[in-house]
């Protein structure tokens, strides 16, 4: 299922949200034209650059060292902007261009800022507690994405969604609840996150990929957030 617009109309312009999906794309595309050149020494200068500003849980844990710059704790904020592909950063943009704007509404500008901030924060910790001695590095706004979907949740269960579905050759648009949207979207990392969490016990080693317990641990802090930061009445549509 893929999510393509919601029914519940913003109060205001979701300027925070519009700032956010434009920094995005603009690291991505700044972050793409480094890997079009190797740097001086040959290496992929994109490569280098998520190394450097991505969030490595064994960096943030003090079990492993890759020099001092930036700060371990910095780069918790740097890695939300970096992304792995144009599919990765379409995707989180996507999401957040939909639930954004009503959570933002929610909240209002500048909470909403700090909000999705500490939301993401929240993902690198959750994913760093399941894998402390990681040295693959943390990147893309997927968690705090989940973050704006879990305060979303509470927010607009029963919101509309128009939704894109497909399975085999069935490929239709359909007006389907936030409650099932959502529901769905947490099921799936959950069911992801203890797949994860199996094939590491069974020794299969550390692998690159999707951080599904920063996705759990940023909608989850998401509808924490929501609750501590007091949002205006929510609209039923």
């Amino acid at each position: 299922m893929i999510p393509l617009k919601a029914d519940v109309p913003s109060r205001s312009v979701p300027v925070v949200t519009m700032l956010l999906i434009a920094l995005n794309l603009a690291a991505y595309v700044y972050q793409f034209s480094l890997g079009l050149t190797p740097d001086a020494a040959g290496r992929d200068a994109s490569e280098a650059l998520v190394l450097e500003f991505g969030a490595t849980p064994c960096r943030l844990t003090g079990m492993c060292d890759r020099g001092d710059f930036p700060s371990p704790y910095v780069t918790v904020f740097t890695s939300m902007f970096l992304h792995g592909s144009p599919l990765h950063v379409a995707g989180n943009m996507l999401y957040l261009w939909i639930f954004g704007n009503n959570v933002e509404d929610a909240l209002g500008h500048a909470r909403f800022l700090f909000f999705y901030l500490l939301s993401g924060a929240a993902a690198a910790v959750a994913q760093t507690v399941t894998s402390p001695t990681s040295l693959v590095p943390m990147i893309g706004a997927s968690g705090a994405v989940s973050g704006v979907l879990g305060a979303y949740l509470l927010l607009f269960p029963y919101a509309t969604i128009l939704t894109l579905v497909v399975f085999g050759f069935f490929i239709r648009t359909v007006h389907i609840p936030a409650v099932i949207v959502l529901g769905f979207w947490i099921v799936l990392q959950l069911v992801n996150g203890w797949l994860t969490m199996s094939a590491s016990a069974m020794g299969r080693g550390e692998t690159g990929g999707v951080a599904w317990f920063a996705h759990i641990g940023g909608f989850l802090a998401g509808m924490v957030l929501l609750l501590l930061f007091r949002p205006r009445t929510s609209r039923r549509p």
